[in-house]
């Protein structure tokens, strides 16, 4: 393609393929993204669909698919840096006294669902998130999310009780 046909398909295309991607992405910068990489991935192919409306469907299937791709990292991304935080308010909180292990299996009692059944298994039955996604079925990143939540509700649960920890 010349430079001229380049620019009069970029010009015919551009727009919808912003707006599809802008509607999937909810973020402008991401959308425009897109459409840039489904244009050149059309460009660099070396078959192409010769027929208009062949060429349109392509398009759109290409950009929603890699709007689809974005919104996955984006989740990703968050999920990770969401548990690096976690990960490292952990290890900056401070330090509990001596609390008796019957007081603690009290309060492990009151945890939400989640949080208890990966606790229990972390601190009583002392197995690794490996062996408990093997048993739950659940990845290993969401069993340390929960476990880091649960231990700091333990945490909560057992400075609030009133009861001197």
């Amino acid at each position: 393609m010349t430079r001229k046909e380049i620019t009069a398909f970029y010009q015919a295309h551009s727009r919808r393929l912003f707006n599809v991607g802008c509607r999937i992405l909810q973020n402008p910068e991401d959308a425009e993204e897109v459409m840039h990489d489904t244009i050149l991935k059309f460009l660099t192919q070396p078959f192409r669909p010769m027929m208009p409306e062949q060429i349109s469907a392509w398009l759109t299937r290409t950009c929603i698919r890699a709007s689809i791709d974005r919104l996955r990292k984006r989740k990703r991304e968050a999920l990770f840096l969401e548990e690096y935080a976690l990960e490292s308010a952990a290890e900056t909180e401070e330090e509990l006294p001596e609390v008796p292990a019957a007081r603690i299996l009290e309060e492990m009692q009151r945890l939400p669902e989640p949080y208890r059944l990966v606790v229990t298994l972390v601190l009583t039955e002392g197995l690794d998130y490996q062996e408990i996604a093997a048993y739950t079925g659940l990845k290993e990143t969401t069993l340390r999310s929960h476990f880091l939540r649960g231990k700091q509700k333990l945490i909560a649960l057992l400075k609030e009780d009133g009861k001197p920890i």
